[in-house]
């Protein structure tokens, strides 16, 4: 059974930074790709940032570049999305992802998927 646990959101100012984590049982990180996503209300679920489980080759959205940061830690079997710079428009509920079976940068493109963590950005 594949199970994904995201931690680490929380309410913070614009400016500030947060790091989610997503930590992953019966499936290995380190072989699999793994994708970040978002939602916020009202809104489809957007691609966010993506590695890749042979090569670590990372993608980012447009977005995102330069801000945030995706990385994985092996040993732990987690992925984390380091998010800098944050603006109130990155508020949303942010999901991992793993088991691709189609694109990499679409909902659709992933099996699993974790409950979501939400962060908020005030302004």
């Amino acid at each position: 059974q594949v199970q994904l646990v995201e931690s680490g959101g929380g309410l913070v100012q614009a400016g500030g930074s947060l790091r989610l984590s997503c930590t992953a049982s019966g499936r290995t990180v380190s072989t699999n790709t793994m994708g970040w996503f978002r939602q916020a209300p009202g809104k489809e679920r957007e691609f966010v940032a993506a590695i890749m489980g042979s090569s670590s080759i990372t993608y980012y959205a447009d977005s995102v570049k330069g801000r945030f940061t995706i990385s994985r830690d092996n040993a732990k079997n987690t992925v984390y999305l380091q998010m800098n710079s944050l603006k109130p428009e990155d508020t949303a509920v942010y999901y991992c992802a793993l088991g691709l079976i189609g694109s990499t940068w679409s909902p659709q493109g992933y099996r699993y998927w974790g409950q979501g963590t939400q962060v908020t950005v005030s302004s």
